[in-house]
């Protein structure tokens, strides 16, 4: 089992940043992915961005050039830099895990005001 617990979401203005976080703990292998994914109301889930334990990076075109992945393998976690920001970012972003085996977090709120 591995638990992921996120933080970071808020209200904030259009052109602003914010920064999420989520912490993986229990049983973590040592070649994962994890990744950030966002659903606004009414819309599927969808990738926003991604990173490998080897450090190989996927974004959603959307997010190219304003948001940054990053990780720290030896802490477990995962960050989500977010510049830029846009209505349309405006989603509940979901942490997620895989290494065989699929897990979510419970979700943030990422509200960005225009």
């Amino acid at each position: 089992q591995v638990q992921l617990v996120e933080s970071g979401g808020g209200l904030v203005q259009a052109g602003g940043s914010l920064r999420l976080s989520c912490a993986a703990s229990g049983s973590i292998a040592s070649i994962n992915t994890m990744g950030w994914y966002r659903q606004a109301p009414g819309k599927q889930r969808e990738l926003v961005a991604s990173i490998s334990s080897g450090g190989r990076t996927n974004y959603v075109d959307s997010v190219k050039g304003r948001f940054t992945i990053s990780r720290d393998n030896a802490k477990n976690t995962v960050d989500l830099q977010m510049d830029s920001l846009k209505p349309e970012d405006t989603a509940v972003y979901y942490c997620r895990y895989f290494s065989g085996y699929l897990y979510w977090g419970q979700g943030t709120q990422v509200t960005v005001s225009s």
